[in-house]
Formats: structure tokens, C-alpha cells, sequence
């Protein structure tokens, strides 16, 4: 790979909770490794995504949704993960929602206009817009709201117009080296995927108030020539909430074991032995220790 004119750089998505940064990103790579689910505050962790081609490499940095609300300890490092991710960046993509701009769109703006990088605004979800002559106007009063290299509409959950993001990228990437190897697809561990896996199908089966005082920790991950064996550890908060994620007669966590397994093959192509457990931590997400123990941190690495 030459480096002639070769451009190479750190790309921060962010923006406010459930405006599909993890959509995008997944869709960028051709592949996922950020979760997804409808509920807000999906993504907890920063995620490193790497798109390489012959001309750019380009590292994008999936972030935890920025937010007012920061009354437990978890969405205090959540938001200080958000913003710590613009430090070191090249280019910043901040992503809003279209016809649904909020106060949290502001706070994100506020932390974007901070790094001094430039900014990529992309309007997500064109394609739930029912009146599309109101578009036009949208998106030039978020133009207005601040000084953006390029303002984009797309559809990432049906990958529309992605790949003009990337090109918006690409072009304002400094000339240099690709850091990492062009197969590389992230820099997180399987193990890493595997607790977010399972993290998701939770998410996507429980109702509103669990997901968000659960956690996954893997406490078993062994390759083999043939097979995997992975233990993970689904923690919630409270008592009752071990008989919700457990389901009736087991029904629900065996579900969730199913279709985790299952995305699990297809991502290491092997057989996986998938066991899970429920335990209750009382009040981890609002102790600093127990979230430190659990893998989060203000880098969230």
C-alpha cells in the first residue's frame, strides 16, 4: 500500500442518544460491530470501526449518545467517553435526526464546536420524513446552526447516501500512513463483541426499564480448533429483575442465548457453546467501582 497522497485519520460519530451513529458506522464497515437496538443509549462503549480502501484509511470512533440527563454514574462516564472521543480526532461526524432537532442535539453541537476539528453534519433518517418539502428547510436551519464542512442527508438503516459520507471523510483526512492492518475491521476483542451480543438481544426483547440496569461480563472465553466456548454473566440490579430477563421457565434467556450463538458463528465462523447466567449486583450502575469492574471507564476501553 503506497503512501503517496494516502490519507489517514481518526473519525469521532457522535451525537445525541438514538439518532443511529452504531446504523451508520456498521454500515460504513459493511459489517457490525456496534450494537443496535431502538432503545436510546445503545451504545455504552467507544467502538473503534476501521474502513480502509486504496486511498484512506479511516478509523471512526462510535461514541455513547450525549445527554442532559447524568443522574447515575454510569451516564456521567458515558458522556465524559462522548467527549473524550473528540481529543484526539481528525475529522468529526455528528449525526441528528431529520425534523427532530432537541436539546441534546445542542449539547452535542456545543461539545463538537470544542475540538476545533472539522465537522460533517449528517441528518439521519430522510427516509421517515412523510413530507419531503419540509426537508429543504430543515436542513438549512441546521446548516445555520453551525460552521459545518459538509451537511449530508442519509438513511443509514437503509444505506442510502453512506457512501457520500465516507467520501465527505476521506477528503478531509490528513496525507499519511494507515496506522492499522487493511483487514483489520476493529480494534475490540471478540470477547469484547461477544458480551455486547448478547447485550443487544437483551435489549431488543426486555422492555424499558431493565435494559438500562443490566450488563454483560464474560467470564469464560476459550478458543478451539472446532469449537468456542463462552460463559457470560447477564447482571442486573435488582431480584425481580432476574425473573423478567430469565422468563417464563427459562424461555427468554434461551432465546437470547439462541440468537447471540447464532450471530456469533456467523461472525467467527465456528462453533460456539453459549452459556448464560443471571446475577444481581444492587446498584452497579450508580458505583463507580462496580462500573470500573465491569469494564467502564472514562476512556471506555
Amino acid at each position: 500500500m503506497t503512501t503517496t497522497s494516502y490519507r489517514s485519520g481518526y473519525v469521532a460519530i457522535v451525537g445525541r442518544p438514538n439518532v443511529g451513529k452504531s446504523t451508520l458506522l456498521n454500515h460504513i464497515l459493511g459489517q457490525k460491530i456496534s450494537i443496535t437496538s431502538r432503545k436510546p443509549q445503545t451504545t455504552r462503549h467507544r467502538i473503534r470501526g476501521i474502513k480502509t480502501t486504496a486511498t484512506a484509511q479511516a478509523v471512526y470512533v462510535d461514541t455513547p449518545g450525549i445527554h442532559h440527563h447524568q443522574s447515575r454514574a454510569m451516564n456521567r462516564l458515558m458522556n465524559r467517553a462522548a467527549a473524550a472521543a473528540l481529543a484526539d480526532v481528525h475529522v468529526v461526524v455528528m449525526v441528528v435526526e431529520a425534523m427532530a432537532w432537541q436539546d441534546d442535539d445542542d449539547l452535542a453541537l456545543s461539545e463538537v464546536s470544542k475540538s476545533g476539528q472539522p465537522v460533517i453534519l449528517v441528518v439521519n433518517k430522510v427516509d421517515k420524513v412523510a413530507d419531503k418539502s419540509k426537508l429543504l428547510p430543515f436542513l438549512e436551519s441546521c446548516a445555520s446552526r453551525g460552521s459545518f464542512a459538509e451537511v449530508i442527508p442519509v438513511s443509514a438503516f437503509r444505506a442510502e447516501d453512506v457512501a457520500r459520507v465516507e467520501a465527505a471523510v476521506a477528503r478531509l483526512l490528513p496525507e499519511g500512513p494507515a496506522e492499522f492492518p487493511e483487514d483489520q475491521v476493529t480494534d475490540r476483542s471478540l470477547r469484547f463483541i461477544a458480551a455486547e451480543l448478547v447485550r443487544e438481544k437483551l435489549m431488543r426483547r426486555l422492555g424499558q426499564e431493565v435494559p438500562y440496569q443490566l450488563t454483560v461480563e464474560i467470564e469464560e472465553f476459550s478458543e478451539g480448533p472446532e469449537l468456542t466456548r463462552i460463559g457470560a454473566v447477564i447482571w442486573v440490579e435488582k431480584r425481580n429483575q432476574k425473573g423478567i430477563v430469565i422468563g417464563a421457565g427459562g424461555e427468554r434467556l434461551k432465546q437470547v442465548g439462541q440468537e447471540a450463538r447464532q450471530e456469533l458463528e456467523q461472525l467467527m465462523d465456528t462453533k460456539v457453546f453459549l452459556r448464560l447466567w443471571v446475577k444481581v449486583k444492587e446498584g452497579w450502575s450508580d458505583d463507580l467501582k462496580a462500573l470500573h469492574s465491569l469494564g467502564y471507564d472514562d476512556e471506555s476501553s
